[in-house]
């Protein structure tokens, strides 16, 4: 099977992968926001990402990999995932007729892992992180001969989430800025692998939690790095970077966002305020980040990735309790 592994990652291969995704999904909205464009100078769209099937841009991803995995003869499927990429294997195997099984950290987001249950997958908890389930996929896939579905390097996942970005350019063709959040990376390789090459003068920016900043460290030392990792924000759990969407953003970047645990609560309650949309952590940061680079963005057509909306509800109840919530982002209301 290295042959998957070893697949061109491309625009065409994106486009490729839309026809495949189109027999299961419609595109998802790109919404502007008259009171967000006002409020940062800038003319504000929503990819809604969080409106797709599993509530994640990941499912594209995961359709596309499952049509290739079936194609080879592949009867079992693998992975680890801190919920929004088990979730989507989870599903999609199921829609192509695969046995899937997925582990996650112990302690995960209970409301991740009811949602991997309920598409009759397998679900396993082991380990305190990311990482350390990762030991226990090597294991499995050793009995049961399973294919490892890896949450980042993995081709055809990147090509199947081409799909979201060429559903904006098609839709707005004079994109200036896009923003989206970097956890394992998939997206952030789509967005570099499609819109750059429709137009390398689009700005990508990424976004990420401070207590999860491997991504971040990695880009900012040109190579691979870990780093600690104790973020709430599931999009954005991951104690390492990842080779192949890495080689893809490294140097296609404009600049990589952080953002505190209270900054990603504060973007949940915006999202809504402004949107009226239930978005999770990571799927809300892309608007925090926005407000941070508002001097930047002023003026230009900006898409921001709502990327996910599997959040937990304690971490709604925390999110909606704050002035943000009611009241909108510093002096409004």
């Amino acid at each position: 099977m290295s042959e998957l592994k070893e697949y061109p990652i491309s625009y065409e291969e994106s486009r490729r992968a839309q026809d495949i995704i189109y027999k299961y999904l419609v595109p998802t909205q790109l919404t502007r926001y008259d009171a967000l464009s006002q409020l940062l100078q800038a003319d504000i769209y929503i990819k809604h990402e969080n409106h797709n099937p599993t509530g994640t841009f990941k499912v594209r991803g995961g359709i596309n990999a499952m049509h290739h995995l079936q194609q080879a003869g592949v009867q079992g499927v693998i992975t680890f995932s801190t919920g929004n990429h088990g979730f989507s294997v989870a599903a999609t195997a199921g829609w192509f007729g695969l046995a899937a099984t997925v582990v996650v950290p112990e302690n995960n987001n209970p409301a991740k892992n009811r949602n991997i249950r309920g598409t009759g997958a397998s679900l396993i908890e082991a380990g305190k992180t990311f990482e350390e389930a990762a030991a226990v996929v090597a294991k499995i896939v050793a009995e049961k001969g399973y294919y490892f579905v890896h949450p980042a390097n993995e081709p055809h996942l990147i090509n199947g989430v081409g799909s979201e970005f060429l559903e904006i350019i098609d839709s707005l063709a004079d994109v200036d800025a896009v923003i989206v959040p970097i956890g394992a990376g998939s997206e952030a390789a789509a967005a570099v692998t499609v819109l750059k090459s429709v137009n390398p003068a689009i700005e990508i920016y990424g976004v990420q939690a401070e207590q999860s900043s491997a991504a971040f460290l990695s880009w900012k030392a040109g190579k691979i790095v870990s780093a600690s990792n104790t973020t709430f924000a599931g999009g954005f759990a991951t104690g390492t970077g990842y080779e192949q969407p890495f080689a893809i953003y490294k140097d296609s970047l404009e600049d990589f966002i952080l953002l505190s645990e209270e900054e990603i609560y504060e973007g949940i309650a915006l999202a809504a305020y402004y949107t009226q949309n239930f978005v999770e952590g990571a799927g809300a940061s892309t608007l925090m980040a926005a407000i941070k680079l508002k001097e930047r963005l002023r003026g230009k057509k900006v898409v921001l990735q709502y990327s996910g909306a599997n959040a937990s509800p304690e971490e709604i109840q925390r999110a909606y309790s704050l002035r943000a919530f009611t009241k909108g982002y510093g002096k409004e209301g």
